[in-house]
């Protein structure tokens, strides 16, 4: 940041809930151009939120209306990640708080992100649609490592949700627990988790128990973020989607809906939608400004 240029407002937005005390609260600058990677870095530390998001021009090209259209960058505390689903959203409803609602689209790191942003009895919601999917195996040390760190054992897995590195904008490693107990029992070694997320180029590991055919509540540790959970995570519940849609455990055309945040006292709410004849995955939630 050049010595004269004023430092940009920081906003302080929550998303995945229309409550300032639920879902996960993000920084969002609204104007970074001022600003390089160090003085981004230095203001996500200074915020301590799991990310903040910090726009620019859009490139050329972009595509939808010039104003908007955006550059979209996001940092952890630690460092900068690929896509952030929580922080796109809250920045959604901040500028649509700004210049209503309707479409927006993001340039990001791992693509392009078209959001849209609706308002219904005072409640903005915000639906984001990810790139392109993917999901890959696991090897079994990584597995086994996984888990250690994670002090679970392989019996508390449920043997219906076969573990998987799953993408869809972020890498992360779904983990599904066989009770609600074994989720809502999350003391895990941070160093270790952390030291094999950074080999294997994850951003969450992604812990799910399926509540319904439709309904999961999911939590997120984040160490390579450095913050122990995430409390709503939108790139991982976009990652989780297309997992559950290419192993057939959902239907093609499917609505779930992800609790997360409820064992840290911070709940949210996360609207999978997935359709049939396309690959991309549609997540959606309520955002609100915290005071």
């Amino acid at each position: 940041m050049t010595t004269n240029a004023p430092r940009p407002e920081v906003l302080r937005y929550t998303a995945f809930s229309d409550a300032p005390d639920g879902g996960n609260p993000a920084g969002v600058v609204l104007d970074a151009t001022v600003l390089d990677d160090s003085d981004m870095l230095a203001i996500a530390a200074d915020l301590g939120y799991s990310e903040t998001a910090f726009l620019t021009a859009a490139p050329e090209g972009l595509g939808g209306k010039e104003e908007r259209a955006y550059s979209i960058r996001y940092f952890s505390p630690k460092a900068e990640v690929p896509f952030c689903g929580h922080a796109t959203v809250a920045t959604a409803v901040a500028l649509a708080e700004r210049t209503g609602p309707g479409k927006l689209v993001f340039a990001t790191r791992v693509g392009t992100v078209p959001v849209e942003v609706t308002e219904e009895g005072g409640t903005v919601r915000a639906t984001l649609t990810s790139v392109e999917p993917h999901i890959a195996k696991i090897a079994d040390a990584d597995l086994a490592e996984a888990l250690a760190a994670l002090g679970w054992p392989a019996g508390d897995l449920d043997p219906d949700f076969p573990p998987r590195i799953a993408f869809a904008g972020a890498r992360h490693l779904v983990l599904a627990a066989a009770t609600r107990a074994r989720l809502a029992d999350l003391a895990y070694d941070f160093p270790r988790l952390e030291a094999l997320m950074h080999r294997l180029e994850l951003t969450t590991v992604q812990l799910v128990w399926r509540a319904s055919d439709t309904v999961f509540h999911v939590r997120n540790p984040f160490p390579v973020g450095g913050v122990v959970e995430d409390p709503a995570t939108g790139a991982a519940a976009a990652a989780f989607g297309a997992y559950a849609r290419e192993l057939g455990l959902v239907p093609e055309d499917a609505v779930l809906t992800l609790h997360q945040g409820e064992d840290m006292g911070r709940p949210g709410e996360l609207t999978v939608t997935l359709r049939a004849g396309d690959s991309r995955v549609r997540v959606s939630g309520a955002g609100a400004p915290i005071e």
